[in-house]
């Protein structure tokens, strides 16, 4: 085994393998509210041979994965914003993207320009996690580009100025977007009828 010296799945298959199989099971997690799915694909990585970051990247995001849940159920969040926000605040970014991409694809409208934004946002920090400061500063624009005309839509959901700022800024600390304010109860698809 060749040691490496950090988790980089744009450049290493194993990393890459890791990291696709992991947030593939993480979706499983998230529609069964159980950790069973990922938690069986991380012990077969587990049971070889890895290199030190690979590890360490893999007992993060068990533990990130199992706060989201916690998050979820504590919160009672079942609107896809809200949950994508959940995942986001672990600074699961990859997995942000890889939920709500089921959602973009389903969505039309100013939905799907909203979903294709965040999901957007979500990727200029999986660049930025990798120091690829060109594809941050290309994918920011475009997001910010939507997230400017759609921020009343997000608002309800997030701290849509805050997002803004941080992506006009390619800040490398990324901003907690979800609203905790207790059990959430609205939905991207449904319309306030005042």
């Amino acid at each position: 085994m060749r040691e490496i010296e950090r988790f980089d799945p744009f450049n290493n298959r194993q990393c890459r393998n890791v990291r696709n199989a992991l947030s593939e099971n993480f979706k499983k997690a998230l529609e069964q509210k159980k950790m069973r799915a990922v938690r069986r694909v991380a012990e077969i990585f587990l049971n070889d041979p890895l290199p030190m970051c690979v590890k360490t990247y893999i007992d993060w995001r068990l533990t990130a994965y199992e706060q989201v849940l916690t998050d979820i159920r504590r919160r009672k969040l079942d609107d896809p914003l809200d949950i994508a926000f959940a995942i986001w605040d672990r600074r699961l970014f990859f997995e942000t993207h890889e939920y709500l991409e089921q959602h973009w694809m389903t969505a039309g409208g100013d939905d799907k320009k909203l979903l294709q934004a965040i999901i957007r946002a979500a990727g200029v920090y999986v660049h930025l996690e990798q120091g690829n400061l060109t594809g941050a500063k290309r994918i920011a624009a475009k997001a910010l580009a939507v997230l400017k005309l759609h921020q009343d839509r997000l608002s309800p959901y997030a701290d849509a100025r805050l997002l803004l700022a941080k992506l006009r800024a390619l800040d490398p600390m990324p901003p907690t977007l979800a609203k905790t304010d207790g059990p959430v109860t609205r939905s991207l698809s449904r319309r306030d009828p005042t």
